[in-house]
Parts: C-alpha cells; sequence; structure tokens
C-alpha cells in the first residue's frame, strides 16, 4: 500500500480508502469487522462513512471497530440528508450540522472527525452560514477539516473565495463520483483540486457493479443495484454504459486481469486523485478491489483504457481546445 498526503493537510493517508456504506446493511456485523480487519492487515489507515448509511449503524459498528486504535485511522463522515423525521432534520443550516456531528461522535465513539463532509448542496442555507459552522466546528476540535460531496466545481469554487475572504476554514477534500462510464469529474472538479491543492476521494470506481464483469449488452443479472435500486438505474441504466462495459470487460480478459480490480486500478492511476473509496458485502468482493494496489498502470496502459469510454467536452464545449492529461 502507498500513501499519499491530502491537499495540503500534511494527512498521509493509504492510496485505497475504504467505504463502509454496507455496514450494518449488506454486510452483518461479523462481515462487517472481518473486512475492517483485512483493510488494516493490507495497510487501509483511510475510512469513510456517513451518518446516513444504515440509519447510523454504520456509524456505530465502524467506532467499535476503530477504538482500540483511533489515532492511527483518517476517519471521515458526513452530514446532510435525513436522519429524523424533524422538520429540521435535513440540510446544511447550523442547527442540523450542529446536532449532526454531536450524534455521529457519539455513534463513531471518538471526540473528533478527520473529515468531515457536507453531503450534498442545500439551496435553502446560504454558504457562509454553512462554512461559519464548519469554521466553528474546527475551532472547537470536533472536525480537523472541513470536505465537500456532491457539489458542482463553480459551488466548491465560490466556496473557497468565502472561506478566503471571510478568514474561515476551507474544504481540503472533494468526494465526487468517478469511473470509467462516470468521467465528469474531468472537466472541472479534478483540474480544480489540482489547482487549488485539494484531496480527491472519489466515490463508485465500479459504476454499482457495472464494470466487475457482470454486466453487458446481453448481460443483465437478475440481482443487483443496477437492477433493483432505482438511484443506480437512473444513473447508469444507459446503453453506451453497457458497450463500454462489454469493451472493458474484453479488455480485462485480455489482460488477465478481474474487471474489478481494474476498473479501481484505472481511477488510482490519475493523479488527481488520493485514493479511490472502494467497498464490498464480504470478504471475497474485498479481495478485487485491494488487489488494484498492486496493479502497475502505466500512462499508455491507462490510456488504452481510456479510449474504452467516451472522453467529456472540455469545460468550454469547444472541441479543439484539450482537456489537461487525465487520461
Amino acid at each position: 500500500m502507498e500513501y499519499r498526503t491530502v491537499g495540503k493537510t500534511g494527512v498521509q493517508v493509504s492510496n485505497l480508502c475504504f467505504g463502509t456504506m454496507s455496514f450494518g446493511g449488506n454486510a452483518d456485523e461479523e462481515t462487517s469487522k472481518a473486512m475492517y480487519k483485512r483493510c488494516r492487515e493490507a495497510g487501509i489507515n483511510f475510512f469513510d462513512t456517513a451518518d446516513v448509511y444504515s440509519g447510523g449503524r454504520s456509524e456505530e459498528i465502524l467506532g467499535e471497530c476503530i477504538a482500540h486504535e483511533r489515532e492511527n485511522i483518517v476517519l471521515t463522515t458526513k452530514v446532510f440528508w435525513n436522519t429524523s423525521a424533524d422538520v429540521n432534520g435535513k440540510g446544511l443550516s447550523r442547527k442540523h450540522m450542529m446536532q449532526g456531528v454531536e450524534a455521529s461522535l457519539r455513534r463513531l465513539k471518538t471526540d473528533y472527525i478527520d473529515f468531515y463532509f457536507v453531503h450534498d448542496f442545500d439551496e435553502r442555507t446560504p454558504m457562509e452560514e454553512t462554512l461559519r459552522a464548519l469554521d466553528d466546528l474546527q475551532r472547537q476540535g470536533k472536525i480537523l477539516y472541513p470536505a465537500v460531496s456532491n457539489w458542482a466545481a463553480w459551488q466548491i469554487t465560490k466556496a473557497l473565495g468565502i472561506s478566503a475572504k471571510e478568514q474561515l476554514a476551507r474544504f481540503e477534500l472533494i468526494q465526487p463520483m468517478y469511473n470509467l462510464v462516470k468521467r465528469q469529474a474531468e472537466v472541472e472538479i479534478l483540474p480544480l483540486a489540482a489547482s487549488e491543492q485539494m484531496g480527491v476521494i472519489s466515490y463508485s470506481p465500479l459504476g454499482a457493479g457495472l464494470l466487475t464483469g457482470k454486466y453487458g449488452v446481453d448481460k443483465r443479472p437478475e440481482q443487483g443495484r443496477l437492477v433493483q435500486d432505482k438511484r443506480y438505474t437512473d444513473r447508469y441504466l444507459d446503453e453506451m454504459n453497457f458497450v463500454v462495459a462489454d469493451r472493458f470487460n474484453a479488455h480485462a480478459a485480455e489482460r488477465g486481469i478481474s474487471p474489478a480490480t481494474l476498473a479501481v486500478a484505472w481511477v488510482m492511476s490519475n493523479p488527481a486523485i488520493t485514493a479511490p473509496i472502494i467497498g464490498a458485502r464480504n470478504l471475497t468482493q474485498l479481495e478485487d478491489s485491494l488487489a488494484a494496489a498492486d496493479v502497475d498502470m502505466t500512462p499508455e496502459w491507462r490510456n488504452e483504457i481510456s479510449s474504452l469510454s467516451v472522453t467529456p467536452q472540455p469545460a468550454t464545449d469547444r472541441g479543439e481546445t484539450l482537456l489537461p492529461n487525465w487520461t
């Protein structure tokens, strides 16, 4: 396992981050703890969760896992989505964030969170309100650094400007979606992160299972997130994505490597990515993703894989304008 610095923070993290969305849900407590142990054996020190994963159970199980070695772990969690039926139980208001962080700290059995993510954009709450609350939480020692997930590049840039002007703690880590069929982050988010020296931990490197070898134009399993969960069918149910999956599966077979391993390795090879977030429901799935740490992907190989999908247009939408060499 290699270790990389998160932006300008000086914090060293493994180049794979383990996401615990399955803890307490698709993975029971015993399996969850076994996967945590395997991640630590592999050298992973970076773990991602959220207050809404499995209704808070993910945080509770992860808190039990890290209790004996908290200082050796870099921990993230998130705030935004509904955690109660209360009218104020959602969003990025000071009220919800202050209540949310206290609840997460209790479930995680810790007195601080390394990177605290705003989980989505809140159109109802002024950015200044949210950023001031994050700054206060940092000053109180409850979080070390603010972080942001699922915001557009212009929203992140606006927040960075406010933080600089008002001398508030700025976002130091971005969490966007990024995989071979979802490459929009290459257009503005990854260049922004590189320019502003921000860390990036991207999620969904396997495309919700699309890039694991289970899917193709004429290959659809009866069960799985892509056929059972509307969030993922809406996100990935485009015929071109299945064409890319077929091409990718064939390429992986030619190379004699698991498609899941190769999909994670491709994301890891982007120089703007600090660590892709891997997830699993069991130890077998986990091993395929962990194997990506041992893949020696050259720039030429990365380019070959990138050519299997569509490179997004540059931000100016002028085809003659070259994107940065992310591929």
